[in-house]
């Protein structure tokens, strides 16, 4: 187990750089009740940091569990409306959102398929307009994570229980910096300027198109949206104009791809856990941007769950850069957890895009969103690709092409 004082700087890293709280500001903190002791310490330092209130959201997947086994379909069909509207209270307050994950993946691996589809398709119901709050970056949002001892287990099987926290523990706070001697909120201004750097790159360049070919098979072209945004690092929160982490850890680099233009095959390199379902060796055959056939060794209910939640959820909506020397990959921990394990590979997103990477995205519709090739629907799911020998060519309107990753790497 950590020290306490390095819990208490995790916490306080996690408020003043992760959501970057500011003065009289309300805070979301969305958390199992597994992490209640570390969640404290995140009250306290939100406090500290002059918050106005902190709301804490708790879950427990026990409980979920047992809701999925003894509840109707009917019943599950239906999302509280007081839920919602406190969501929409909160964000009308201009709340900042942490959510601290701790999940296990195997949750929810017997759950009846159709109960756990009719939840999920009634929450993206009754929340889809509430997603524009955090997708446009209106306000401040971190995903962090902490262990549980599940997690724990799954990560490190052959450990003891309490081993098994401890090295958890260990490989999470190296992601984030805390376990070097430089202050971890001054690595991670670093951090966050160096990929800014690579996106900059792409940016000047507006490839219409990247082609990724790799030894486990993928051939696939990505067109990308005209006048895309490549992003990366800290993010603009537009109603607070301050800066903020949404991720933590993250590697990536970001942009959207043009939903339609999307052609070839792509192999997952990494197992896939979503809402407490793993989905292992699959690959996804794409045809002007809709994924025409599927192939899964493991978990098929759950992708197809993805692939059929909505019109747009079998195109894509993101693609990222992720060099597979980063240092989760290299720490070869696979965490079955797509926060840490979408920055150890490149991954790709289906569904919706993140509008802020078009040019003017903010304040398009959700029909001129689509008009300039983004994607809209009520999920937004990371799956990784990315391989030792992964080779990535931008094409520019000229049909020039330029390396941008060989061996895996970045060589620009």
């Amino acid at each position: 187990m950590p020290s306490n004082e390095t819990l208490n700087a995790y916490a306080r890293l996690l408020v003043r750089t992760g959501v970057n709280l500011q003065p009289g500001q309300p805070l979301v903190v969305r958390c199992a009740l597994e992490t209640a002791d570390f969640v404290r310490r995140v009250v306290k330092e939100a406090y500290l940091a002059g918050a106005s209130s902190v709301d804490v959201q708790w879950q427990d997947d026990e409980i979920t569990r047992l809701g999925y086994t003894y509840r109707s379909i009917d019943s599950l069909s239906t999302y509280p409306d007081w839920l919602v509207q406190r969501t929409r209270a909160q964000q009308a307050a201009g709340a900042a959102l942490l959510a601290i994950v701790s999940e296990d993946p195997d949750a929810f691996r017997n759950v009846d398929p159709e109960k756990h589809r009719a939840a999920a398709a009634a929450r993206q119901k009754a929340t889809h307009d509430l997603e524009a709050y955090t997708m446009n970056n209106h306000g401040q949002w971190c995903v962090a994570a902490v262990p549980s001892s599940a997690w724990a287990g799954k990560v490190f099987p052959d450990l003891s229980s309490e081993a098994a926290m401890d090295a958890l523990w260990k490989a999470i706070l190296h992601t984030v910096y805390l376990d070097q001697k430089k202050d971890a909120e001054t690595l991670w201004a670093e951090h966050s300027s160096a990929l800014q750097r690579h996106a900059a790159w792409l940016n000047e360049r507006q490839f219409v198109s990247l082609h990724f070919v790799n030894e486990l098979g993928t051939d696939l072209v990505v067109g990308l949206a005209k006048h895309h945004i490549w992003g990366g690092g800290s993010e603009k929160c537009i109603d607070r104009s301050c800066e903020f982490q949404p991720n933590m850890p993250t590697e990536e680099i970001f942009t959207t791809p043009d939903r339609t233009r999307v052609n070839g095959i792509v192999y997952a390199s990494r197992p896939l856990s979503h809402e407490g379902r793993l989905i292992r060796d699959f690959s996804l055959r794409f045809v002007n941007g809709e994924v025409a056939e599927y192939h899964c060794a493991e978990g098929e209910e759950a992708l197809v769950s993805i692939l059929r939640a909505d019109e747009h959820s079998r195109y894509l909506g993101e693609v990222a850069l992720v060099p597979y020397d980063s240092p989760i990959s290299q720490s070869g921990i696979l965490f079955y957890n797509t926060l840490f394990d979408e920055n150890a590979a490149c991954h790709l997103a289906l569904g919706t895009s993140y509008p802020g990477q078009i040019e003017g995205g903010e304040a398009m519709s959700e029909e001129e969103l689509l008009a300039h090739g983004g994607n809209v629907s009520a999920v937004h799911v990371d799956f990784m690709f990315g391989s030792r020998e992964m080779r990535v060519t931008g094409i520019d309107d000229s049909g020039n092409e330029t390396v941008i990753f060989e061996h895996g790497s970045f060589v620009i």
